[in-house]
């Protein structure tokens, strides 16, 4: 009896011992295996062919062009290289970080990338991917500055920042504090220059960003200690293309795992100044324009372009309205009047932004900015020609449209015939002016990401940091050309009368 409970007892412990001994290899094989599926990036299904990405123009390092004219940075090779991972395709929007914003918002962009700090408000709007960098802000002064040491030097200062950055929200919170006074800037180069040239005593940015302009010839010191910064994220529409932002974790898990993400970094954050001397020198005013000229020459070719098609349409909307205001019927000529009053009311800037960011949600499709900025400079344009016209009508002497009727001809035939021609005579100079005008106004087009000449010297000053040099040949080409226009419009002035 003793012997058959020891068998047993014997048998019940070597088949523990074997148990334990089959199961250890099981669960680390098992937890071995759970570590390597976690290293291995999750593939995501993209539900899109292409994603428009929305992001800055200039705010190198993390996206500004380079001098062959393309777009680099931290934000873009993020970008491309996430993309690649998981097989889906990108369009690159660069159109300033307001404009971006307000793409994404919008609607008109997939996601948005341009170096944007996480915060709790703009969480309200957006979903965030895991942080990609960690930032920190800092002031930075005129080299040679030697008043201003410390945050208590401020006090009764000028301090510039960007609208809607770290930078700024910073400034806000610690004004009263120090007693500062805040000037805010749409974009970097604004920043940077004011300044320069002294309009601001010291400017607020993120660090790489003030250590890229440093590097690149700007002269500037950071008496400062840095502050920690926010995380910058990418960001899509709240709930809307949550693969998106699935896939750029993963890939971002993947290009650190592997070491890529740091390669990226330090391609554009590098704090060695033995870097190859460029192949022409951007210092001086002709490397500037011999490397950059093809560049401004598409950008006034752009100016141009949106000139040209925007005033002839606003030709035809313009006369069209420019009848109504002198017609017979008092419906049309009320008509007029209102579609002038409300044009002419809204500033130009404010019509270019409903009708680039506002008007898609209403309509139901998104409206690129080249033709929200025909669109813009159409409607300003006709509004002032209805009256260039209603004007150039009624300089000629009502005694002509009475004669006229008395022989018996119709108002529309007395208008084709006798009325318009001497009118048009009127109206030319006008016309021209209100041509130049147009030519000017497509400036403000830039503001919703139209990259036409002045945006193009934006983009070359973030690279460069030469804005003299830079702002110096953009006026000078303005110059050349809205002088030879005024000469031919001269000339076919002449040529008329």
């Amino acid at each position: 009896m003793k012997k058959r409970n020891m068998l047993q007892t014997f048998l019940f412990i070597m088949t523990g011992l074997v148990t334990f001994a089959l199961y250890t290899p099981v669960q680390a094989d098992e937890t071995q295996s759970t570590t390597s599926s976690s290293e291995t990036m999750q593939k995501i299904e993209p539900k899109k062919d292409v994603y428009v990405i929305a992001s800055d123009s200039a705010f190198a390092p993390f996206e500004f062009q380079n001098a062959d004219g393309e777009y680099v940075g931290i934000d873009v090779s993020l970008m491309e290289a996430i993309s690649e991972m998981h097989g889906f395709n990108i369009r690159m929007d660069f159109r300033g970080f307001s404009a971006a914003l307000q793409a994404l918002e919008s609607g008109q962009a997939d996601g948005m990338i341009a170096g944007m700090t996480i915060t709790d408000e703009r969480k309200k709007t957006f979903d965030f991917s895991d942080p990609y960098f960690q930032s920190g802000i800092q002031i930075a002064v005129k080299k040679g500055n030697t008043s201003i040491n410390s945050y208590e030097d401020l006090e009764g200062k000028t301090v510039g920042a960007k609208v809607g950055t770290e930078s700024a929200d910073f400034l806000v919170a610690n004004q009263d504090k120090y007693g500062y006074e805040i000037k805010y800037f749409d974009a970097a180069d604004q920043l940077y220059d004011s300044l320069r040239v002294g309009a601001i005593d010291a400017m607020m940015d993120d660090y790489p960003v003030i250590g890229y302009a440093i590097k690149n010839g700007q002269e500037l010191e950071t008496p400062i200690e840095r502050e920690t910064g926010g995380s910058y994220g990418f960001a899509v529409k709240k709930g809307e293309n949550p693969e998106l932002l699935q896939m750029f974790n993963e890939g971002l898990k993947e290009l650190k795992r592997t070491g890529q993400y740091d390669e990226i970094i330090n391609e554009f954050i590098s704090t060695d100044d033995s870097e190859e001397a460029p192949a022409v020198d951007e210092s001086t005013l002709t490397g500037l324009i011999q490397n950059n000229y093809k560049a401004l020459l598409k950008g006034l070719w752009q100016t141009i372009l949106l000139t040209l098609i925007s005033f002839a349409l606003a030709l035809v909307v313009g006369v069209i309205f420019g009848l109504f205001s002198v017609s017979p019927v008092r419906a049309l000529r009320t008509v007029a009047s209102i579609y002038v009053d409300i044009i002419r009311g809204v500033p130009m800037m404010v019509l270019a932004f409903f009708i680039f960011f506002g008007l898609p949600s209403i309509v139901g499709f998104t409206i690129p900015d080249f033709i929200a900025g025909i669109i813009t400079l159409t409607l300003n344009a006709s509004a002032y020609i209805a009256e260039i016209v209603r004007g150039g009508i009624n300089a000629v002497p009502t005694g002509q449209m009475e004669a006229s009727r008395s022989l018996g001809l119709s108002y529309n035939r007395t208008m084709q015939k006798i009325i318009l021609p001497q009118a048009f005579k009127i109206m030319i100079p006008s016309f021209v002016n209100q041509f130049v005008i147009s030519l000017k106004d497509t400036t403000i087009i830039s503001a919703i990401g139209v990259v036409e000449l002045l945006q193009t010297g934006r983009i070359i000053v973030a690279r460069t940091t030469q804005s003299t040099y830079v702002y110096l040949i953009i006026a000078v080409m303005y110059l050349i050309l809205i002088t030879a226009l005024t000469k031919l419009a001269k000339v076919l002035e002449k040529k008329v009368k």
